[in-house]
């Protein structure tokens, strides 16, 4: 039996957000029967112990809890913290800010400007667990040979010796400080991929057993979990010392080799267990947490899945999401950056670009207008991230269109950059849900476009073949990317050419 429970009836027109970022394709909650536990399933992305309201009410809870809501009644229950419940904030945003305020407050610094004024390059979906110092300067070279802004660059998976072994790989990397030294001579910064796993049958491992670090079983033993790579043994980074250890190799490859960042990869609820044994007693909640609370060291990070910490200067990845237009693909990812926002993820990053399941994309099946609308959709998101070379798998027209996202980005970099700083104040997100800026017109149920900041519409086109779309403009004047004029509220559908991202500004600035 549940510690803390709580019913609520739910208000006419009344719709909630929060939870789990997985779920935004679900939100808002409300209309149908939904329900998740937070204490079982992160979805594999960020989730928080927070529910929202269109009403200005709100649930939170320092532990994670599990909820129940249909059309009438939304349902708690927590088995580790109390429930708070929050009313009278009049809408979204006023229930949104006023739990912001109080149980997440931003911290007044921002993570590294460069992640928001241009593309990110991940080389996930390039060279898989295949990358060598050629390649990753040849994809930057053919960047910038392209036409496309140099940003941040991200070597992935692989690059390393054995898990827990963050050394360059001597065969793959023969010369990896001269490699960084180029990418910043050509106006990169570089991130590596590192992860809270430790290889069974390494050195490290023989090391770092008997210093205590390592995450422990029931029975006391090392504990050895399976995750997508294998069996491996678990930093328990409940404990300093196992922090002070991870950073302590971190911070060698920034002195040694002059890397500027890292991608903090895992974390998952499902790597650990309720009755494990660390150093402080905790829930595999804790422990996401914990993980999470590493990268706050480094202003150049990357997370995909994290447990609170709203509000920290930490950048938010969306899961992997396969090729395809519907279903974990291009249609999740307007529905989860918006569920981001909500639960005080400011500085979000969509996946990259063309879908990051490796496991679905492939050059026989590659569908060239959906990597175009994937760029597009994400060129006004606060981050974008490129991953397969468009210069390698599109043809010339499905290039350039990818190229000019690409550069749209980079145009509107001190608008977005501005919004971040703006949020490291205020916590309000960067991406926002059309019903957080214009509560009073019914635009709760509105997933397939957004606000950049609070005078920006972006409606990308998320359907494959379309070219028309229906945009719902608010009151007042919006004037579009192709210098239409709109009067709302209206909705209008639109011309939509496969070349053409819509955006519309509210008032008469015109944009970058």
């Amino acid at each position: 039996m549940a510690n803390h429970e709580i019913v609520i009836q739910l208000l006419p027109d009344e719709y909630w957000w929060g939870g789990r970022v997985a779920d935004g394709t679900s939100m808002p909650f409300g209309k149908s029967l939904f329900q998740m536990n937070l204490a079982v399933d992160s979805g594999a992305n960020q989730a928080s112990p927070l529910l929202i309201s269109s009403k200005g009410r709100f649930i939170w809870s320092e532990e994670p809890f599990a909820f129940q809501i249909d059309d009438e009644r939304l349902q708690v229950e927590s088995e580790h913290a109390p429930l708070i419940v929050g009313e009278g904030h009049g809408s979204l945003k006023g229930a949104y800010l006023y739990a912001a305020r109080t149980y997440f407050p931003p911290i007044p610094s921002i993570p590294e400007p460069l992640l928001f004024t241009a593309p990110q390059y991940n080389l996930w979906i390039e060279l898989l667990y295949e990358p060598t110092q050629e390649k990753v300067l040849q994809y930057a070279r053919d960047v910038l040979a392209n036409g496309m802004p140099p940003g941040v660059i991200m070597i992935d998976d692989n690059w390393h010796e054995p898990y827990g072994t963050w050394m360059f790989h001597s065969g793959r990397f023969p010369q990896s400080k001269q490699m960084v030294e180029e990418l910043h001579t050509l106006g990169f910064q570089v991130m590596l991929w590192v992860c809270p796993f430790v290889s069974p049958d390494s050195i490290t491992f023989r090391k770092l057993e008997p210093e205590g670090i390592l995450l422990q079983d029931r029975d006391g033993k090392t504990a050895i979990r399976k995750w997508w790579n294998g069996h491996s043994a678990v930093l328990d980074c409940t404990n300093p010392q196992a922090v002070a250890w991870i950073q302590d190799q971190l911070d060698a490859l920034r002195s040694d080799y002059g890397i500027d960042g890292f991608k903090l990869d895992a974390g998952d609820l499902e790597f650990y267990e309720p009755d494990d044994r660390s150093y402080l007693k905790t829930t595999p909640n804790g422990q996401s947490e914990a993980w999470a609370r590493v990268g706050l060291k480094y202003p150049l990070n990357e997370y995909r899945a994290c447990w609170k910490l709203a509000g920290q200067p930490l950048v938010q990845r969306l899961k992997d999401k396969q090729h395809k237009w519907e279903g974990n693909g291009l249609d999740c990812l307007i529905p989860d950056g918006l569920a981001q926002g909500l639960l005080g993820y400011a500085y979000t990053c969509p996946d990259m670009i063309g879908g990051g399941e490796f496991l679905s994309f492939s050059l026989e099946k590659l569908d060239s207008e959906l990597f175009v609308r994937s760029a597009q959709c994400s060129a006004l998101f606060p981050m974008m991230q490129f991953s397969a070379a468009p210069w390698r798998v599109l043809d010339s027209e499905h290039l350039r269109y990818c190229v000019e996202a690409a550069q749209l980005h980079a145009s509107f970099g001190e608008e977005v950059l501005e919004l971040a700083n703006q949020a490291a104040i205020t916590g309000e997100p960067i991406l926002r849900h059309m019903a957080y800026e214009f509560p009073e017109e019914r635009l709760e149920t509105i997933r397939d476009q957004f606000m950049l900041g609070s005078s920006l519409l972006v409606a990308p086109v998320i359907v494959k073949g379309a070219r028309t779309r229906q945009v719902s403009f608010p009151a007042g004047t919006w004037v579009g990317d192709d210098g239409t004029i709109v009067i709302g509220p209206i909705k209008k559908d639109i011309e939509v050419p496969l070349g053409r991202l819509p955006y519309y500004r509210k008032g008469n600035r015109s944009s970058p």
